[in-house]
């Protein structure tokens, strides 16, 4: 834009000193978590970042790499997307409390809210229903706005209390109130009907020939209900529908419904939790699926990591939740961006500001 000025580097003594107090922010949220977590008996792990497969959901998209072995072949590896198969392997292995601030990778991302590297806080309980995970969010967020004083979160004009009592919403619900689309009249069996939603959602949002039920339903979520969570007060948006399940297992007594959870502040996603799925049969398929929508889509597949399917086989019952920690800082130190909040930004980019 015309008037914009170069940033200069991160690493530069002036820009560095308009960061530092988020930075200092970033280390007391830190220490609050940690003590969190001790308290209630996890252990911190830290899991490998090269993986076999970086995850198998249809748009995320990992770096890859490839491993040379002593004898001098290579084999392909990926930058993990998320520590999760780690972790589950973890529970499978016998751990019952684990959590793990994880550096995960994903292409294709980069904006206010984005970040190419970034900071996933993940945690686990086994025998845990998912309703403590998201009592546990609960927690770490206000934590978070305690190590800082802050007593109201901001963000692009929108505000929410951590410390009030938070929403509770059902996606359904959420459809219905914000969209006027009764979302589980169009899952019959669990199965999503794509033409039912593409009529629900006509003159709502913009329905392309090739949309799936998923994408119909991601535009609607996006335009129409995301906008709207988060406002004077935590929302945590639960029983998504189960065609977009991912690793949550299906709701007892009513298929149309996974246990899957997300929080909300300021309109601005924090945490994806599921009700752990342990049939590993039933996540081949999904992921089978996936994988075939992501070749389609973007003419690419990431292999099934069946090291990981297996320990799914073994897991106990268990919720899990991976929190998006550097929002969650930008969110608790006032800052404007998730890039003023990490210790060093992506180098090497065309920056301007006004």
């Amino acid at each position: 834009m015309a008037g914009d000025k170069p940033i200069s580097p991160f690493w530069s003594p002036g820009r560095h000193l308009d960061r530092r107090p988020f930075l200092r922010a970033r280390g007391a949220i830190t220490g609050a978590t940690r003590g969190f977590f001790a308290e209630q008996g996890f252990v911190e792990v830290e899991t490998s970042v090269l993986q076999v497969s970086p995850g198998n959901e249809t748009h995320l998209h990992a770096p890859r790499t490839e491993i040379m072995r002593p004898d001098g072949s290579r084999v392909p590896r990926y930058l993990r997307t998320s520590p999760e198969f780690a972790c589950k392997k973890l529970l499978a292995a016998g751990e019952s409390r684990i959590f793990e601030f994880a550096r995960v990778f994903r292409d294709r991302e980069r904006g206010d809210l984005h970040l190419p590297e970034f900071t996933m806080l993940e945690w686990y309980r086994a025998g845990a229903p998912y309703d403590a995970i998201m009592a546990d969010c609960v927690v770490v967020i206000a934590h978070a706005a305690q190590a800082t004083g802050i007593g109201t979160f901001s963000f692009r004009g929108r505000s929410a209390d951590p410390f009030a009592e938070p929403e509770l919403l059902t996606v359904g619900g959420a459809f219905e109130r914000f969209a006027g689309i009764d979302l589980l009249a169009t899952i019959p069996g669990g199965k999503g009907d794509r033409a039912a939603l593409a009529a629900a959602a006509a003159g709502k949002v913009r329905v392309a020939e090739d949309d799936t039920w998923s994408d119909i339903f991601s535009k609607i979520l996006v335009e129409h209900v995301e906008p709207r969570l988060g406002q004077g007060r935590l929302t945590i948006l639960f029983e998504y529908p189960s065609p977009e399940a991912a690793l949550a297992r299906v709701k007892a007594g009513d298929p149309r419904v996974a246990e899957r959870f997300e929080v909300y502040a300021c309109g601005v996603e924090l945490a994806n939790g599921f009700g752990e799925l342990t049939d590993a049969d039933e996540q081949r398929r999904r992921f089978t699926e996936e994988m075939a929508e992501k070749q389609r889509r973007y003419g690419e597949a990431y292999p099934l990591d069946e090291d990981f399917l297996a320990a799914v086989a073994e897991m106990p019952e268990a919720s899990g939740v991976a929190l998006g920690f550097d929002r969650l800082v930008m969110l608790a130190s006032g800052a404007a961006r998730v890039d003023q909040v990490v210790w060093t930004p992506p180098a090497n980019e065309t920056l301007s500001e006004t």
